[in-house]
């Protein structure tokens, strides 16, 4: 049984692919999705985030959000603005944001090789969002939310995949945020079957953002599938789209703290001096490397360098700058050791840039924000690889998977 395998794709005509495709569910607030979706009858959120569509301050995970999703994707249906693809078939999906170009393939991922880890995971998954995506999945009978998956590149996809993107592409559309979203059908029969042997040979994949859909996906699967062995039905597999490692773009994901756990100003400066160099900045600090930080304090910028010694290179994980940071300076000296649950720390997206951490904490709504280097993604296959996991929110990536672009029916 194949790692990947086409599928009938559920997608917006091509008339109405741009009044469909919205952000992911998980990027958005239900506040900002009423907004987004405000006008836009066919906009993927009446589906993905189906509350907006009820009474203000309705528990997003009340039975009849996921009741009026599963009626919204009937409607939309029914109205033939989404139709299912005749065959099975593999997908080419582009991105483009500035100056980023990546271009990866859509398929539907084997569970079973998710569940003995030949699809790597690095994150734990908190169990309501889990649910959550359960339920979702459940009740709509598709997989709506593409997990993002990534391979150590190969040149025989890339070759493939180049030829693809010769032909007309079906939908070419810019979202309301800039970024570029271009998908070409892979409906050559021989290219369909090269690209299952190809990633079928390759070791593993590893899972980049989407752990949450997947772990649901599996937990599906398994309700479905109750005592019999995994088999080839549509549940067995989970929508992705996989892209190689050296298209990849992470960005830092960087922390803020409400306090500085009773120290003052000079006190934290002086407990921060033993692990790390630290001098005064005269412009924002991005850092270039590992073991390099940014750090905004009464408004002024800081140049942290921690000192090789702290650097445990064997394990890696502590090799990371996020549990460098965690494990010297944040848990230690800012008292906060468990940064999934503590409601002293916040996390900003690289997106928002270094302004976004200072106008956090001149607002007085957090003391002092650290800039991290972007983790890289050898360094989240090596995690991977080690059978390990990251700390919260170590990576950031950019750009975005649409939603409402390609969706997978549940059979």
């Amino acid at each position: 049984m194949p790692l990947i395998r086409p599928f009938a794709g559920l997608r917006p005509t091509i008339k109405h692919a741009a009044d469909v495709i919205a952000p992911p569910y998980d990027v958005l607030t239900t506040e900002e999705a009423r907004v987004r979706a405000q006008g836009r009858p066919y906009s993927f959120l009446h589906i993905s985030k189906p509350e907006i569509d009820l009474p203000i301050g309705t528990d997003p995970y009340d039975a009849s959000v996921y009741s009026k999703g599963a009626e919204n994707l009937q409607a939309l249906l029914g109205k033939g603005i989404l139709q299912r693809d005749p065959g099975a078939f593999y997908y080419v999906y582009r991105l483009i944001m500035g100056a980023h170009t990546q271009t990866g393939i859509v398929a539907t991922a084997r569970v079973a090789d998710y569940d003995v880890n030949r699809i790597r995971k690095h994150e734990f998954t908190r169990p309501d969002k889990e649910d959550d995506r359960v339920r979702q999945i459940d009740t709509l009978n598709a997989q709506t939310g593409p997990v993002f998956l990534t391979y150590r590149h190969n040149a025989r996809v890339d070759a493939i995949v180049n030829e693809v993107c010769q032909q007309a592409a079906e939908y070419d559309l810019t979202a309301d945020d800039g970024v570029k979203h271009t998908l070409w059908v892979v409906r050559d029969a021989d290219k369909i079957d090269e690209l299952t042997k190809t990633f079928d040979a390759m070791d593993c994949l590893y899972i980049a953002d989407g752990h949450h859909r997947s772990a649901a996906a599996s937990r599906v699967a398994a309700m479905r599938r109750g005592d019999e062995v995994a088999g080839e039905e549509d549940f067995e597999y989970f929508l992705s789209v996989i892209f190689p490692d050296n298209q990849m773009q992470i960005l830092d994901y960087n922390r803020v703290m409400k306090d500085l756990n009773g120290h003052s100003p000079q006190e934290f400066l002086a407990k921060i001096d033993g692990v790390f160099s630290v001098r005064k900045a005269v412009t924002a600090v991005k850092p270039q490397r590992v073991g390099e930080f940014g750090m905004y304090l009464k408004g002024q910028w800081y140049q942290l360098n921690i000192k090789p010694e702290y650097i445990p290179h064997n394990d890696p994980v502590g090799v990371l700058d996020v549990s460098l940071l965690q494990q010297n300076l944040i848990e230690p000296i800012l008292g906060i050791a468990d940064p999934r649950r503590d409601k002293r720390i916040d996390f900003v997206g690289g997106i928002r840039g270094l302004k976004g951490l200072e106008k956090r904490v001149d607002s007085g709504e957090m003391a002092v924000a650290f800039a991290l280097f972007a983790t890289r993604m050898d360094a989240l296959m090596d995690v991977a690889d080690a059978g390990k996991v990251m700390p919260p929110k170590s990576t950031w990536f950019e750009p975005k998977l649409a939603d409402g672009l390609v969706s997978h029916v549940l059979e």
